[in-house]
């Protein structure tokens, strides 16, 4: 990116000032090192996006920034509804609701090394992965409504899993406000076989090891040690987020002129949050958030079941689940007052800090858990929200590394089943169904995970506990 255009507030913090049709300033929390290698098309998107109407403060951009639909991947903008805020389709994205969560094993590395091609194999024969992956659940008319409104609770009262893993979920593991009937059936449709199935693309199930603690406090408060070993999945609402966002997508655009909006962008196609069309959306897109709640919930069990057969007695127990590619409302102070927005984040992850009531009790003192998911073959990082992160950007940060290249590219460079012998020659094993799909998410192809870790600790959006360095991974 040319960094002649910004204006530099900090070492971590870069405005892109207001011109043209902006109503607000665009803000890039980076190193001047991340600013750089990102592409023009950041800035470009980020100032269509503070042209939005509505906006409230800024249109920000966490370290892990890069070229997206619409929204730039790590992208966050709140709206106000009473201010004629709107809700954009293309700044969710299309995998509603894809995210993270982690689970302790309480076993140390030794005791996964014993059988460690066992394990590996175990869980790829018990996790459907890959393009068209599908599960062994069958989903249709009132079970598929009842899953769209229950999310991650209704996982649970299912079988799979328990009570004491929804206080560890955001919103509890349902999203309030969900309406079925604002999806589609060509959405349900494409739901109906694929629950409890990782999909393709840079989603996995990961063993990882605790390699270094940063925050002894927040690590002891989460559960978690240095040689112990966790699992952490990757996952979000399948074809059903993917046909919310085409469905809305077309219809946003046709009506946006009716409504007075002009978009600079047609791939930021939106809808007022006030307007019946805004309001069918926002239903479709948090069934869209409980649908991979209870995804990942279902994931979840699979996982304990592999686990169970070779460590019986261990239970994996959940630390936090947290989602980016939502519309979240939520209460902020912006301009002065306490106001009540629609605070989208598209590749970015809520990051709520010490105090904040929607956390666990156990987690109120240290801040929310923060998980960064790695490239396969790199290290993924659990971070906490920072004291203050609600001033810096909505109460968020970085969710992953961020692409350096595009998949094409990266099939260009290197050949899937290389790849595979490379980092099994570093102890890391990986089974996928895809040579081609790993070569895609070949460890190269996303930026250094460290770097946008340290960029987001330094901006003040989170704080380093924990460094995880995998062991096995399940790729999609």
């Amino acid at each position: 990116m040319d960094t002649a255009r910004l204006q530099r507030r900090g070492p971590y913090e870069w405005v892109l000032p207001v011109s043209g049709r902006m109503r607000v300033p665009g803000v890039i929390f980076a190193s001047h090192e991340l600013v750089e290698a990102m592409d023009d098309k950041v800035a470009a998107q980020l100032a269509n996006v503070a042209s939005l109407p509505g906006i409230v403060d800024a249109a920000y951009a966490m370290p892990d920034a890069h070229w997206g639909y619409g929204f730039p991947i790590g992208g966050v903008a709140a709206f106000d509804a009473e201010a004629g805020g709107v809700v954009s389709a293309g700044g969710v994205g299309f995998d509603i609701s894809c995210g993270v969560r982690t689970l302790r094993t309480g076993l140390r590395r030794e005791a996964i090394e014993q059988v460690k091609k066992r394990l590996a194999d175990l869980l790829f024969a018990r996790i459907p992965a890959g393009v068209g992956s599908t599960g062994a659940l069958r989903l249709a008319g009132a079970k598929m409504d009842a899953m769209l409104r229950g999310g991650a609770r209704w996982a649970v009262a299912e079988g799979y899993g328990s009570e004491a893993d929804l206080a560890h979920i955001e919103e509890s593991g349902c999203v309030a406000g969900a309406d079925p009937a604002a999806v589609s059936e060509q959405a349900k449709k494409r739901q109906r076989d694929e629950m409890g199935t990782l999909g393709s693309g840079n989603h996995y199930l990961e063993v990882q090891l605790v390699d270094e603690i940063f925050d002894p406090a927040a690590a002891q408060a989460f559960g978690l040690a240095a040689g112990e070993v966790v699992v952490t999945i990757h996952c979000g609402s399948r074809g059903l987020g993917h046909q919310i966002g085409t469905d809305y997508l077309r219809e946003m655009v046709v009506a946006a002129p009716a409504a007075g909006i002009v978009l600079g962008d047609r791939e930021l196609a939106c809808a007022p949050l006030n307007s019946a069309l805004g309001a069918r959306y926002l239903g479709a897109m948090r069934a869209g958030i409980n649908c991979a709640l209870a995804n990942r919930q279902i994931l979840t069990q699979l996982a304990r079941e592999a686990f169970a057969e070779l460590f019986p007695g261990v239970d994996l127990t959940l630390l936090y689940d947290v989602s980016h590619n939502t519309c979240k409302e939520e209460t902020h102070r912006a301009g002065g007052a306490r106001r009540r927005l629609f605070v989208h984040r598209k590749g970015a992850t809520r990051a709520f800090g010490p105090g904040h009531p929607a956390l666990p009790p156990e987690y109120r003192a240290t801040g929310q858990p923060v998980l960064i998911g790695g490239s396969m073959g790199t290290a993924s990082w659990i971070l906490a929200g920072a004291a203050g992160t609600e001033e810096r950007a909505f109460a968020s940060a970085c969710h992953g590394a961020g692409r350096a290249m595009s998949r094409h590219e990266a099939l260009r460079r290197w050949h899937g089943r290389n790849v595979v012998d490379e980092l099994a020659a570093r102890g890391i094993l990986i089974r996928s169904p895809s040579f081609r799909g790993v070569a895609e998410e070949a460890p190269l192809a996303y930026k250094d995970v460290g770097a946008v870790v340290e960029a987001a600790e330094r901006a003040g959006l989170a704080r380093k506990v924990a460094r995880l360095v995998p062991l096995i991974c399940v790729k999609g």
